[in-house]
């Protein structure tokens, strides 16, 4: 179905404008998550190199254009297309949520004064940024695409990214490691859920790929 939609993108103007778009919406989120990352983790000065403000906006209005370009595809096309240009709705506002997201801990990274170190919980922590940095990257490519194949083995590999966020999040509730200090501990717990959501987010578009518009952010079912 979805490579369906995808010709649909690349025959009408309008459609394929606000389909490239998306590809540049989740370029940018990319940017301020690495971004946001080497900030928190790995600097000293609390610093960004990245105006946050600014790329936020230009999401939002890369969001706006992209309602536009539907809007107006549907008006002069009709409803006969409606089902590709609800899918693509309901991707940019998955990818605006990244956007809120990676903002997020770029003001976590802004506020904690130093590198947040993990303590017993920092493999984990890597093996989460890693994963969530390749999704990234992986899923742009899945999309772009419309491979089906390839969306059913993406959701696949990264399954497991959730479930290690909830567990490292408990862990610091039940204080499992007595020398991380409070501050610290408040900033893995906030910077693990939204790890979760950034990963979560990407995972719905991803389900674009393989689910009818329905299922889009639920496991696939079972053939």
């Amino acid at each position: 179905m979805f490579r369906q939609w995808l010709e649909i993108f690349k025959k009408d103007t309008l459609m394929d404008r606000a389909y490239k778009r998306s590809f540049m919406m989740l370029d940018l989120t990319r940017e301020m998550f690495l971004k946001a990352k080497e900030s928190l983790r790995f600097r000293e000065d609390c610093e960004v190199d990245v105006n946050i403000k600014d790329k936020d906006q230009e999401i939002n209005r890369y969001e706006r254009e992209v309602r536009r370009n539907v809007f107006n595809h549907l008006v002069v096309g009709g409803t006969t297309k409606l089902p590709s240009a609800l899918v693509l709705v309901s991707i940019i506002i998955d990818i605006e949520r990244i956007g809120d997201y990676t903002k997020n801990i770029v003001e976590l990274a802004l506020a904690h004064p130093g590198k947040l170190k993990g303590g017993q919980f920092e493999k984990d922590l890597q093996r989460v940024e890693a994963s969530v940095e390749d999704n990234f990257a992986k899923t742009r490519v899945c999309f772009e695409s419309g491979d089906k194949n390839s969306a059913l083995k993406l959701l696949e590999e990264y399954k497991w990214v959730n479930d290690v966020c909830d567990d490292s999040l408990n862990g610091l509730i039940r204080e499992d490691d007595k020398n991380i200090q409070p501050g610290d501990a408040v900033a893995l717990g906030i910077y693990f859920r939204w790890l979760k959501r950034v990963n979560s987010h990407l995972r719905n578009i991803t389900t674009s790929v393989v689910n009818p518009f329905d299922r889009i952010g639920f496991e696939p079912k079972e053939e």
